[in-house]
């Protein structure tokens, strides 16, 4: 699988450890940065982030800041984004299943590397339900209000 990864300074080495892991998984890796721990603005990594998803370029994204709050806000701007801020493997898995999530978000002041991992496998392994969840996923991207 394509995946692309960015984060902020904060998340700079949970990023480092998360894209060797994909890559020993198997899996093709575009690390949109920063590439040191000097001070950066979550928000352009997050747009970076999310153009690179929105376009197909990957398939799907891991958004990374101090608490995957502010990152995962910048990403859900693009309207061909759909991040989801999660913290436990459960929530990752239904992001894909029922809001067909292309990116998550994660915080690394707030989970451990091996919690991340298990997020990160669950939100790449599990596919979209569909169903009845699609109308709700065309919405995300099409509000009519």
């Amino acid at each position: 699988m394509r995946i692309a990864i960015a984060s902020d300074h904060a998340a700079i080495d949970m990023k480092a450890a998360l894209r060797e892991w994909l890559i020993e998984e198997g899996h093709e890796v575009a690390d949109l940065g920063p590439d040191s721990h000097d001070s950066v603005d979550y928000p352009d990594f997050g747009y970076k982030l999310a153009a690179v998803v929105a376009e197909g370029t990957a398939e799907r994204g891991i958004a990374l800041c101090g608490s995957g709050i502010g990152i995962s806000i910048a990403a859900n701007r693009n309207p061909g984004a759909r991040c989801a801020l999660v913290s436990e493997p459960l929530s990752a898995q239904l992001a894909r299943e029922h809001n067909d999530a292309n990116v998550i978000a994660l915080g690394a002041r707030l989970i451990g590397i091996e919690q991340a991992k298990a997020c990160v496998a669950a939100f790449i392994g599990t596919d979209f339900g569909g169903g009845r969840h699609q109308r709700r996923v065309d919405k995300l991207s099409n509000p009519s209000c």
